[in-house]
């Protein structure tokens, strides 16, 4: 019987032979305990031979119907660790360790060590620091004692300890053993108080989620119990949702204003590339110092593949080494090995590339091309520099193309992102003749910043493709990262792409605005 807050027994099964009960019987042998009074958790739980968690389980299922109410109590306890409980038999490795050296002259030390590991090493470094051991240093090494005789009081506490006398342990030797030894360990647990709720019945009546047609049909909805519906506004937990990387904003526009104009997205979705493709199809010299491990990532495995047509292959190699349509090539001997290299792609024109090469194939169209995705560069990281970005391109193909359509093309679109005043300074490009720098008066920097590179494709790049000789390809690039780091005001480029990004600024970065000019002003900057 379990005793009550008024001294009454209230019966419940409590042999030696009580196994746990199942959820229903268990519930309703609560229900019962406790319309005789307040009932203690764990003397229910012991009574019934249920789990103490099961029946914390049940009391909060209770209280949620307001069948019953709970009150919470701590309780903590100090218990031994399991190696602690084998020092109560064995001594502690202290006393151990004393024992292990005999009187007088003392072990060798050599010998001593080969004792197991408590007694020989945590043993012996207690026992020296209570003096009860000394080593001896002389051409052999000794361990002695220092006592005649020593008392295991660490023992004696622990045994105090295992059989409830806490009081008679000294608070700085409780202390040392807790803490420093950690050979006693604080438990803690809680029970409750159960008592009668609002609404408190011996039995639990399910309550009904939704009124059904047997319901109507036989009547039975007008003494049924319904759960109450949760119409408060704004109650319940805010839905969870996702918050889009500024950088992924930016890009987004990007995408978007390359629509807008008319372009198709190539596919970008490989970032291992063949040396093939990302340098010798752009009539990139073999010996450029780009194609250094300094400069590039090689692939180890897979380290060679390439897939391009042969005949591609023997055309590009005839360019490189002799030329052709009126240019000598680069006049060296190129080499398949060094062009078979795998490698993470450093520009997103490796992918251009691929684009114009089947375009030549499946019968030349005038095209409007455009990608925007990762590269990788072997560059030392700082506030500007990692080795991983996003490059932005754009190509348009088509006879009789010029440097003015270029031009004309590059005001449309940096007018599309705000930037309406453009300049242009002659460059060099491995792969484009002529190049231009492009510099624009950013309106929020308020000051001239170069944004991007751009030229006309090569005859020596286009010609092996099997394009047409009256064909140009117009083409410009920039980076992702600068242009968000300059709209979101970030200085270094680690906060913006990396371990270092903060979650808040991902949560509460403000909407993109490239893209969001008036037409007219698109215009104007156009004429």
């Amino acid at each position: 019987a379990i005793g009550t807050s008024d001294g009454r027994e209230t019966p419940l099964r409590s042999d030696s032979r009580a196994r746990e009960m199942d959820d229903a019987a268990l519930e309703k042998a609560l229900l019962l305990a406790v319309s005789a009074g307040d009932v203690e958790s764990d003397a229910f739980a012991s009574a019934n031979g249920a789990d103490h968690k099961k029946v914390v389980g049940l009391i909060k299922s209770l209280e949620s119907s307001e069948l019953v109410r709970s009150a919470a109590r701590d309780h903590s306890a100090l218990k031994l660790a399991a190696e602690a409980e084998t020092y109560l038999t064995r001594g502690t490795p202290e006393a151990q360790a004393f024992a292990a050296v005999p009187p007088g002259a003392g072990v060798p030390l050599a010998d001593f060590k080969k004792l197991d590991k408590t007694t020989s090493d945590i043993g012996f470094k207690q026992a020296m620091q209570q003096k009860w051991l000394a080593m001896e240093k002389g051409e052999v090494p000794m361990v002695v004692r220092k006592a005649e005789a020593v008392e295991d009081t660490a023992r004696k506490y622990l045994a105090a300890i295992n059989a409830g006398d806490v009081a008679s342990v000294p608070p700085k030797e409780l202390d040392a053993l807790v803490k420093k030894r950690k050979l006693v360990k604080q438990e803690t647990w809680k029970t409750f108080t159960i008592g009668k709720g609002a609404k408190f019945a011996l039995e639990r009546k399910k309550a009904a989620a939704d009124l059904t047609k047997e319901m109507l049909q036989d009547g039975s909805w007008r003494d049924a119990e319904f759960k109450q519906y949760n119409l408060v506004p704004g109650a319940g937990a805010p839905p969870n949702g996702g918050c889009v990387h500024p950088l992924l904003k930016v890009r987004q526009q990007f995408r978007e204003i390359f629509l807008q104009m008319g372009f198709a997205e190539m596919p970008t979705n490989n970032f291992v590339e063949s040396g093939f493709w990302n340098f010798d199809t752009l009539i990139q010299p073999q010996m450029h110092p780009a194609r250094d491990a300094h400069d590039t990532f090689f692939m180890k495995t897979p380290a060679f593949a390439n897939r391009a047509p042969e005949d591609y292959v023997q055309r590009v190699r005839a360019m490189h080494e002799t030329g052709g349509s009126g240019s000598i090539g680069h006049q060296y001997s190129w080499k398949r090995s060094e062009a078979d290299k795998n490698i993470l792609r450093t520009h997103t024109t490796a992918v251009s590339a691929r684009c114009l090469h089947k375009l030549a194939q499946d019968g030349f169209r005038p095209a409007k091309f455009f990608s925007i995705d990762r590269v990788f560069r072997n560059e030392a990281v700082d506030r500007t520099h990692l080795a991983e970005f996003h490059q932005v391109e754009g190509v348009i193909c088509d006879v009789g193309l010029t440097l003015g359509d270029l031009i004309g093309v590059l005001y449309q679109f940096f007018a599309r992102l705000g930037m309406t005043q453009l300049r242009f300074k002659p460059a060099f490009n491995p792969y484009t003749e002529p190049s231009m720098e492009i510099f624009a008066y950013h309106p929020m920097l308020k000051k001239w910043v170069e944004v991007g590179n751009s030229g006309m494709f090569r005859p020596e790049m286009l010609i092996p493709m099997g394009l047409p000789e009256d064909v140009n390809v117009i083409a410009w690039g920039l980076s992702l990262e600068r242009p968000t780091m300059i709209m979101y005001g970030i200085d270094n480029i680690r906060d913006l792409f990396g371990s270092k990004m903060q979650m808040s600024s991902v949560k509460n970065n403000p909407v993109c605005r490239l893209g969001m000019i008036e037409q007219r002003e698109t215009v104007k900057a156009t004429e």
